[in-house]
């Protein structure tokens, strides 16, 4: 019998960057997983790196910004069928104006606008959450 290996484990950070009632958004890359669909910057975490210094390293590499990380805002585990993916969301600020330095499109969004765009499906229970808050 032929059993199936596990999918892969990967464990990511995002920012949830937020100024005047805006939240940053931008696409994924082409040529990654998901790719178009948009999402909450950041990336995997390294091996030997918090979650902090990840999305600290992250942001200045896909976004070339500071950012001041603050409190986690969520956590959501999803399995897509190649792997599982381990987010933790961060509210966080830019210190300076985020420039996209990968291609990809960036957007400022209302909460209740982000409904309305195509997340991965491992980002619906906050999008939920944030859109709820809105209101």
């Amino acid at each position: 019998m032929n059993q199936s290996a596990e999918p892969k484990i990967v464990t990511v950070v995002a920012a949830v960057l937020e100024e005047h009632g805006r939240i940053c958004i931008t696409t994924r890359p082409e040529g990654t997983h998901l790719a178009g669909y948009w999402e909450f910057p950041g990336g995997k975490i390294e091996p030997g790196e918090d979650p902090t210094e990840a999305l600290i390293r992250e942001l200045r590499e896909e976004l070339a910004v500071e950012i001041e990380v603050g409190p986690l805002l969520h956590r959501s585990n999803f399995s897509y069928p190649d792997r599982r993916v381990e987010l933790s969301f961060y509210a966080s600020r830019p210190k300076g104006v985020p420039t996209p330095q990968q291609g990809q499109e960036l957007r400022w969004v209302k909460r209740d606008e982000l409904t309305t765009l195509s997340f991965p499906p491992a980002d619906k229970e906050l999008i939920r959450k944030l859109a709820n808050q809105a209101k």
